[in-house]
């Protein structure tokens, strides 16, 4: 046993050196003061009542702490609180309602008395440090053995309320396994259970204040806001939680810390950030002690027109409730903790009466505070009057006797039947089914904490009023909050009204509740404000962010060609590939079809030019018919010249082929058409080239040359001469055919209908097959126009060949050049500039003299004429 009281009295002293040395804003405080003032002599407002199992409390009773002078020469006096806080000692009474509610409960913890000790931390940590360990060890100035053995002084402590206060203690009793139950401590930082593995609190983290006060943000689309916070963790790890959480949807435009010492020189500077600031919307996580001088400079700077989001720490807090703050504060929105009901408590806290007890002095400093009197005549203040213990608590209008708004005293009432229902369930265990070594269970005259933070652990209950109290793996609790809307009061100063709910238990993505039409707005007109750096982009515009400033802050620039933005999104996107937007940027319309249509002007010429083209094919090949016996169409195998005729009928009509919409077949069968109709046209000529020359060697002595080229043999030249092209197109259509292509390449605004060529090596094939059959012709041509013959037809077929290949050439750059439909109509223009080329060159002087001068028409003639060129 001493060996073991030695080790806790080193774990001990050691635990408060680690917490000393923590980058807390009172360290240096702490070491000073446990140095100075010894835990056995550790004497500050208290109140306690003794029971069978006692739990310990810590309280904000008083705001302010005041140390002596340390002499090294004396022992110093020991500190001292002053400026109570009446709301906070009506919490601290909670604590002993719920107790005696409890001990006369048969239902709960039936036989056993529960007791209480409660300390008075005066918002400083040193203090609420040296109280937690008094309440872990006992306030003996002298150890004996069975303090090894019997239960400690305390089984579970409620409190503390402030967040730096419970971060330092719950370090040191994580030790001994000391339930620390919060009702008021939101730090997110208190739920990293490897930390603090024994910290509970009945109020909900600041991650889930900071995800209802976002909500809101969102709900009014206030994207640009400005944030001040307290310089303690409570202020500092909200803050961290803010930025991250908002900035999925806007920006803090400036983030503050309210100095800790109230310097007013920081004070003013703060104030003037959030003047020349445009936002306009000031999000606050702080206590009071540190808003309080921020609030006195608005009024004294006169800064109105803001819209102030306030944290729970202050957003019911009555302090700022007075006439003077409601122009600057009024229409405040805040998260508050979920409000209560506590039946029988304003009866027990008027019931209240002075104990003379040293270890109940809270009491007393309580009751002289409040009536003005002192139980002790001072010598060095002979006016003050005598309390007599019998004065009435329900004359006074104080905050103590107010249980109108009940919030942080409904999560003290919480706390203490939470460890209440642990300890009934820890002493209901049944022998042999214990969840402890050897399946045993705890006995009453031996309970430890870490029994009870075992089944604290599991707890889950239904509180009389229907509020359901649990703990997640984390130790917190259930997160539902009041919001609360700052508005005039009858009497011309501020009240806090519950316009909405936040409900983390929602399935909903949205877990906020508003009831808009009773939220009072503090600016002309009477609706939300606007908090924007940027107004959001219209339709059809983007955002375009500046550079070095927040996302929030961004200029609007049109979208692209092609690219919409139908709503107020950051970016503009790209329509369907048939899409194209209009010219408001807003929507996206189906593009305009383009082709070379047979409606359009330009469509009906070429169809006209087509149709006149075949028309004059037809009157050709009547005339010829007619005069097929008369020596100018027998002279040069007519047989060729009515093929010859057919054909170009062929490359008139397949003009036709490459004028309108584009669709399977006429793809297919445009090119190939055009390939055939051609190669038969071009070897035609080339026969009759073939054949002239021919006749002219036939007229030379020992000619025998015709009789191997006779009509036979140029039927089966024009037909071999075709069915090269003809392999060819088959091979073309066979293995890449030509199919219908939405060509968007020349402009994006319009789809432009074509034939892809699908092989280029297949077309390149049979434009330069027509190609070489023409280039031979034509040279053959040239080679014979000078034969002696009374109708030399090499000249005009010469003459047609030129025309010909001075078409195709130009077409090729006149193609490649011509935008959308328009390479149709040169393509077609091309085929018709040839076939007329070769229609007029070829038969026309033929038509002349059949037609206008018949007297020419005779073999006579013919031959006169031949006889007088030789």
């Amino acid at each position: 046993p001493n060996s073991w009281l030695l080790l806790k009295q080193l774990h001990l002293a050691l635990s408060i050196f680690w917490v000393a040395t923590l980058a807390l804003p009172s360290s240096a405080t702490i070491i000073s003061d446990i140095a100075c003032h010894p835990l056995g002599k550790f004497r500050l407002n208290e109140m306690q009542r003794p029971g069978d199992v006692v739990f310990g409390g810590l309280f904000e009773v008083h705001f302010l702490t005041v140390f002596p002078e340390l002499s090294f020469t004396s022992e110093p006096e020991q500190p001292w609180c002053e400026r109570l806080d009446p709301a906070g000692f009506q919490v601290a009474q909670t604590m002993a309602f719920a107790i005696e509610e409890i001990n006369h409960n048969p239902s709960l913890l039936p036989n056993i008395t529960l007791g209480f000790h409660l300390y008075d931390n005066c918002v400083k940590l040193a203090v609420a440090f040296r109280a937690a360990m008094a309440l872990v060890s006992g306030t003996g100035s002298s150890f004996s053995d069975l303090g090894c053995t019997r239960p400690p002084p305390v089984l579970g402590i409620v409190g503390d309320p402030g967040s730096t206060h419970s971060i330092a203690i719950s370090r040191v009793l994580s030790l001994f396994h000391m339930p620390l139950v919060s009702y008021f401590a939101t730090c997110s930082c208190l739920s990293n259970r490897r930390e603090y593995p024994s910290f509970f609190r009945t109020i909900p983290s600041d991650a889930f204040q900071v995800k209802a006060m976002v909500q809101i943000l969102q709900r009014y689309r206030w994207t640009w806001v400005g944030l001040v916070v307290s310089n303690d963790d409570y202020g500092l790890y909200a803050a961290r939680a803010f930025h991250k959480e908002v900035s999925h949807f806007g920006c803090v435009a400036f983030h503050e810390i309210l100095p800790r010492d109230n310097n007013r020189a920081e004070v003013r500077r703060i104030v003037a950030t959030v003047l020349q600031s445009t936002a306009r919307v000031v999000v606050v996580f702080s206590t009071e002690a540190y808003l309080l001088p921020l609030t006195e400079e608005l009024v004294a700077q006169q800064v109105k027109g803001l819209q102030w989001i306030a944290s729970e720490a202050w957003a019911t807090s009555p302090v700022f409730h007075t006439r003077q703050l409601l122009p600057f504060l009024g229409g405040t929105l805040g998260i508050a903790i979920r409000r209560g009901e506590i039946q029988g408590l304003r009866e027990f806290l008027l019931h209240l009466r002075p104990d003379a007890r040293p270890n109940n002095n809270m009491v007393s400093l309580f009751w002289e505070d409040t009536f003005g009197c002192r139980f002790k005549q001072q010598e060095e203040d002979n006016q003050s009057r005598i309390c007599t213990g019998q004065e009435e608590l329900e004359a006074t209008k104080s905050a103590y006797i107010d249980v109108s708004d009940l919030r942080a005293t409904y999560n003290v009432y919480k706390a203490v039947y939470a460890l209440a229902h642990a300890l009934h369930d820890l002493l209901s265990c049944e022998q042999g089914k214990g969840p402890f070594t050897g399946n045993t269970c705890a006995e009453l005259h031996s309970l430890q904490p870490w029994q009870l933070l075992h089944y604290l652990e599991r707890v889950n209950f239904i509180t009389r009023y229907g509020d359901r109290v649990s703990f997640d793996e984390n130790g917190d609790a259930l997160a539902i909050y009041d919001v609360m809307n700052w508005q005039a009061a009858p009497d011309g100063s501020m009240q806090a009204i519950t316009v909405g709910m936040y409900d983390e238990a929602m399935l909903s993505t949205n877990k906020l509740t508003l009831d808009s039409e009773r939220i009072f707005w503090n600016f002309e007109p009477h609706t939300p404000p606007r908090s924007v750096c940027s107004e959001p982009c219209p339709p059809g515009a983007r955002r375009a962010p500046r550079k070095g400033e927040p996302v929030c802050c961004f200029d609007c620039l049109p979208c692209a060609d092609g690219e919409i933005n139908n709503a107020t999104g950051d970016e503009c996107s790209r329509c369907p590939p048939d899409f194209w937007s209009n010219e408001a940027r807003d929507r996206c319309e189906p593009k305009p079809v383009e082709f070379l249509s047979f409606e359009e002007p330009l469509g009906m010429c070429l169809t006209a030019t087509s149709l006149l083209g075949v028309c004059v094919c037809v009157v050709v090949l009547s005339v010829f018919a007619w005069h097929r016996t008369t020596p100018v169409v027998r002279a040069n195998n007519s047989e060729l010249s009515f093929l010859l005729l057919l054909a170009l009928v062929l490359c008139f009509l397949c003009a036709l082929l490459f004028i309108g919409q584009p669709q399977q077949w006429t793809c297919r069968l445009r090119h190939v058409v055009f390939g055939l109709a051609f190669a038969l046209c071009i070897s035609c000529i080339l026969v009759k080239t073939i054949v002239v020359v021919m006749a002219f060697r036939a007229t030379m002595p020992d000619g025998n040359v015709m009789k191997w080229f006779g009509a036979a043999q140029q039927r089966g030249t024009v037909v071999m001469f075709t069915a090269i092209q003809a392999s060819v197109c088959v091979v073309w259509l066979t293995t890449a055919p030509p199919t219908p292509f939405k060509n968007t390449r020349y402009q994006n605004s319009r789809i432009i209908w074509e034939c892809a060529v699908g092989s280029v090596a297949g077309f390149g094939c049979v434009l330069g097959y027509i190609g070489l059959l023409a280039a031979i012709c034509f040279l053959l041509a040239f080679l014979a126009r000078k034969l002696p013959d009374n109708f030399n037809e090499a000249k005009f077929i010469t003459f047609s060949m030129l025309i010909f290949c001075a078409v195709w050439i130009t077409f090729v750059p006149a193609y490649v050049s011509s935008p959308g439909k328009y390479s149709d109509a040169v393509e077609v223009f091309a085929i018709l500039a040839s076939s007329f080329g070769l229609l007029l060159a070829i038969f026309m002087p033929k038509c002349y003299i059949i037609l206008l001068h018949p007297e020419r028409n005779t073999k006579k003639a013919m031959m006169g004429r031949a006889a007088t060129k030789k």
